[in-house]
């Protein structure tokens, strides 16, 4: 489902009215860092697979 130009206009104004427009920054922000983590602790499972696998 793509959603259309309209539709998101929508979204973004029901977030600013739900958690106001000063707090948006800050939950994004959080949101980022928690990507960020997320991606670090993949590729930390990675590297240690492929360790295990070296010494097998």
């Amino acid at each position: 489902m793509r959603l259309g130009m309209w539709e998101m206009l929508v979204i973004l104004g029901i977030i600013v009215i739900l958690f106001g427009a000063k707090r948006i920054p800050d939950i994004m922000g959080g949101v980022g860092e928690g990507i960020k983590n997320f991606k670090k602790s993949v590729k930390a499972v990675d590297e240690d697979e492929e360790a295990k696998s070296k010494e097998a």
